[in-house]
Protein backbone atom coordinates (compact mmCIF):
# COMPACT_ATOMS: atom_id res chain seq x y z
CA UNK A 1 0.00 0.00 0.00
CA UNK A 2 0.92 3.45 -1.20
CA UNK A 3 1.83 5.71 1.92
CA UNK A 4 -0.93 8.35 2.77
CA UNK A 5 -0.18 11.75 3.07
CA UNK A 6 -2.55 12.42 6.47
CA UNK A 7 -1.04 16.23 6.65
CA UNK A 8 1.24 18.79 7.03
CA UNK A 9 3.03 20.54 10.36
CA UNK A 10 2.35 24.19 10.93
CA UNK A 11 4.05 24.66 13.98
CA UNK A 12 6.69 22.62 16.01
CA UNK A 13 7.50 23.57 20.02
CA UNK A 14 10.98 22.23 20.58
CA UNK A 15 10.55 22.57 24.72
CA UNK A 16 7.81 19.95 24.62
CA UNK A 17 8.60 18.03 21.77
CA UNK A 18 4.88 18.80 20.18
CA UNK A 19 4.13 19.20 16.22
CA UNK A 20 0.77 20.86 15.21
CA UNK A 21 -0.35 19.00 12.31
CA UNK A 22 -3.40 19.87 10.15
CA UNK A 23 -4.90 16.86 8.84
CA UNK A 24 -5.83 16.08 5.39
CA UNK A 25 -6.90 12.46 6.81
CA UNK A 26 -8.31 10.72 9.74
CA UNK A 27 -5.63 9.85 12.11
CA UNK A 28 -5.68 7.77 15.22
CA UNK A 29 -3.39 6.55 17.86
CA UNK A 30 -1.25 3.48 17.37
CA UNK A 31 -0.86 4.23 13.72
CA UNK A 32 2.77 4.57 12.08
CA UNK A 33 3.12 7.93 10.55
CA UNK A 34 6.41 9.49 8.81
CA UNK A 35 7.60 13.18 8.81
CA UNK A 36 8.82 13.93 5.31
CA UNK A 37 10.31 17.42 4.17
CA UNK A 38 11.20 17.90 0.37
CA UNK A 39 11.00 14.63 -0.65
CA UNK A 40 13.30 13.61 2.16
CA UNK A 41 12.36 11.00 4.94
CA UNK A 42 12.74 13.00 8.53
CA UNK A 43 11.74 10.02 10.55
CA UNK A 44 9.15 7.62 11.38
CA UNK A 45 7.13 7.12 14.34
CA UNK A 46 3.91 5.51 16.15
CA UNK A 47 1.39 8.33 16.92
CA UNK A 48 0.77 7.70 20.70
CA UNK A 49 0.03 11.01 22.04
CA UNK A 50 -2.39 13.26 20.13
CA UNK A 51 -4.74 16.33 21.52
CA UNK A 52 -6.99 18.40 20.17
CA UNK A 53 -7.71 22.37 21.74
CA UNK A 54 -5.01 20.84 24.64
CA UNK A 55 -7.89 17.47 25.24
CA UNK A 56 -6.30 14.16 25.04
CA UNK A 57 -8.04 12.23 21.76
CA UNK A 58 -7.62 8.98 20.47
CA UNK A 59 -8.39 9.95 17.10
CA UNK A 60 -8.69 13.14 15.07
CA UNK A 61 -10.74 13.72 11.65
CA UNK A 62 -9.85 15.53 8.49
CA UNK A 63 -9.79 18.83 8.99
CA UNK A 64 -9.22 19.01 12.73
CA UNK A 65 -5.38 20.91 13.64
CA UNK A 66 -3.61 18.49 16.01
CA UNK A 67 -0.82 18.29 18.46
CA UNK A 68 1.27 15.19 18.16
CA UNK A 69 4.06 14.10 20.12
CA UNK A 70 6.93 13.54 18.12
CA UNK A 71 10.67 11.82 18.83
CA UNK A 72 12.04 13.99 17.24
CA UNK A 73 12.78 17.69 15.79
CA UNK A 74 10.78 19.09 12.85
CA UNK A 75 10.25 21.58 10.69
CA UNK A 76 7.39 23.67 9.68
CA UNK A 77 6.07 22.80 6.49
CA UNK A 78 6.97 18.55 6.48
CA UNK A 79 4.09 16.64 5.16
CA UNK A 80 3.12 14.03 7.55
CA UNK A 81 2.48 10.13 6.01
CA UNK A 82 0.44 7.32 7.20
CA UNK A 83 2.31 3.95 6.98
CA UNK A 84 0.82 0.64 5.41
Amino acid sequence: MADLKVGKVTHYYDKIGVAIVELDSPLANGEKVKFSRGGEDIFEQNVESMQVEHKKVDSADKGDVVGLKVNEAVREGADVYKIG
